[in-house]
């Protein structure tokens, strides 16, 4: 059951942005999201919160800034997702800018597992640094920590993922979601997190005189990378976010964009001087995404690192290939996922957790995903890891953190949990394989206690009608441009409308011609599952989002149908 819900919008705010200057239309939408001022606008780069804010950046940069005086060697541990990826990236870049001695590693996520792992932790020392940095992982790493530090291997654990009870014994953690750490933004990605490390560092080496007579690197060259981790992680664009992510569009935008950047666009066939967050999160994502999950993420990260354009286009042309591989095999795990949600009745469960021996575990989250959007439950879906062992995948609904959800059965069921970690709306676990029904019962308990009814329903919060005079082309494109993403979405509005005509294409896609008060649309839902040859009654209420369709070189305005009902 979905139910449209029509965000609140104040006026007095939605006045104060329009006096402010703001377009009427965004001033309505921002105020319905929660800004109350011209000011919480501003995205220029100087209004970015101060890096002496964030816990152990000043300790981090001194670490680095003497490293690299003493001329020893540093190695980055990256993740194995987008995030991952270019946080490594911009820490190898930066780093190299800054007189560096630096290289990298990613774990083998099928062998060595997530994270700082004693076996990667064996990995890293074999390459015999002197010191070892984390991006995006290490804040759960307390043994491989432990493990380089008896090697006496220096550590710098750079993470933003919510710590356990116990903390490693790094030299340096920077993560705003420490304890105590007081930095007002708590959502930065793995990537914005090195970012402002390398700031720091490079205020450091300022403060020691290493450009006086020399000019300072210039950081901002890569905050397209930023971005697009920024907005593949899905993490909530609070205002810093939002800050980033427009700095990192406007430089592709304007061309000034890394080889990488520009290689991955190009094959997924958009453009950089249009590019918005849409395409950072479902076109360029995906396929670094795919990397990882699929073969060896260090695809990605020299794809991010080259700065040979030729190189960065092959790469991206094995990217993608990759991605169109995975999309093969998500669509067969999705098609035995359907078989097995025909067999459940999602209605009296709180929760769903999902098995198959043949599912790969590289994308078992886009499969938790999948699930979770349909039928509005928390899920994990599990794949085979290694011997003896399954690993899962989980997705939330807002009213259940998922990661607290998980240390809550971690502490019901001792032992029952190997690894686990993550987010509010994210988060993976590794088990054995005789405790799956186990998991399965306990995490079903948890969210019985933790979810309301009205949790279980699925409730789509649109913006309300859109006013006739903004189903333009022009309204469409200034909506476009803007930052959108998780915690500050993208707009959907809801209205009645008559309906026309409709048809199926291709056996799935609902095309239909709608009117209201005169005013003819093209609309289309795609992935409709309905096979009623007409779906759709003669009146109904839906949920769209407005878009461009391009065809023979006309661009119209379409509607995108999130969902409908009969009026």
């Amino acid at each position: 059951m979905t139910r449209i819900a029509v965000r609140d919008i104040p006026p007095r705010a939605t006045w104060t942005l329009e006096q402010g200057g703001v377009h009427p239309l965004l001033a309505r939408l921002y105020a319905a999201r929660g800004i109350r001022s011209p000011d919480e606008l501003d995205t220029r780069s100087s209004a970015l919160l101060s890096p002496e804010k964030l816990k152990g950046v000043r300790e981090a940069a001194t670490l680095l800034a003497d490293t690299i005086a003493a001329g020893r060697r540093m190695l980055i541990v990256a993740d194995y997702d987008c995030d991952g990826a270019t946080g490594c990236a911009v820490g190898l870049r930066a780093l190299r800018m800054m007189g560096a001695t630096v290289d990298y590693i990613v774990p083998d996520r099928f062998t060595l597992g997530y994270g700082l792992s004693p076996e990667v932790a064996q990995l890293a020392a074999e390459r015999k640094p002197d010191l070892v940095i984390t991006v995006d992982n290490g804040i759960a790493s307390v043994e491989g920590v432990a493990q380089l530090k008896r090697r006496g291997i220096a550590t710098l654990i750079t993470d933003h993922h919510l710590p356990g009870e116990e903390l490693p014994a790094a030299d340096v953690i920077v993560n705003p979601n420490q304890p105590a750490c007081d930095f007002p933004s708590k959502a930065l990605a793995g990537v914005g997190v090195m970012f402002y490390v390398m700031l720091a560092l490079r205020a450091e080496l300022r403060r020691r005189g290493a450009y006086a007579n020399a000019p300072e690197p210039n950081l901002a060259a890569l905050l397209d990378l930023v971005a697009l981790g920024t907005v593949a992680d899905v993490v909530p664009l609070d205002r810093n976010n939002r800050i980033l992510v427009t700095q990192g569009l406007a430089r592709i935008r304007g061309g000034q964009m890394h080889a990488g950047i520009a290689a991955l666009l190009s094959i997924a066939g958009r453009e950089p001087g249009r590019a918005a967050t849409f395409d950072l999160g479902f076109a360029l994502g995906p396929r670094l995404n795919a990397a990882g999950r699929l073969a060896d993420m260090s695809l990605g990260i020299e794809c991010l690192t080259t700065d040979d354009p030729a190189r960065a286009m092959n790469i991206a042309q094995q990217l993608d290939a990759i991605n169109r591989e995975r999309r093969v095999i998500e669509a067969g795990m999705r098609d035995d996922a359907e078989l097995l949600l025909a067999s459940l009745d999602p209605g009296n469960r709180a929760s769903l957790t999902l098995f198959d021996p043949g599912w790969h575990q590289g994308v078992i989250g886009i499969l938790a995903g999948r699930v979770k959007e349909k039928l509005h439950r928390p899920t994990f879906a599990f794949a085979h890891g290694n011997e003896g062992e399954l690993k899962a995948s989980g997705r939330s609904i807002p009213g259940l953190h998922l990661r607290d959800a998980l240390d809550l059965v971690a502490k019901r069921r001792p032992g029952l949990l190997l690894r686990f970690g993550g987010h509010a709306a994210a988060a993976g676990l590794t088990l054995r394989e005789e405790g799956l029904a186990e998991f399965e019962a306990a995490f079903e308990q948890v969210c019985r206690e933790l979810l309301s009814p009205a949790d279980l329903s699925r409730t789509l919060e649109t913006d309300g009608p859109l006013e006739t005079g903004y189903f333009s082309l022009d309204a469409v494109r200034l909506m476009q441009q803007e930052v959108w993403g998780q915690g500050f979405p993208a707009p959907v509005f809801a209205d009645s409308f008559e309906v026309l005509n409709q048809r199926l294409l291709k056996d799935k896609h609902l095309k239909l011609k709608l009117q209201k008060g005169g005013q003819r649309f093209d609309a289309i839902q795609f992935n409709f599952t309905d096979g009623n040859a007409n779906p759709a009654p003669d009146r109904i209420r839906a949920a769209f989002r407005v878009d461009i369709n391009e065809w023979n070189g006309t661009q119209t305005v379409q509607l995108l149908l999130e969902h409908f009902e009969a009026a």
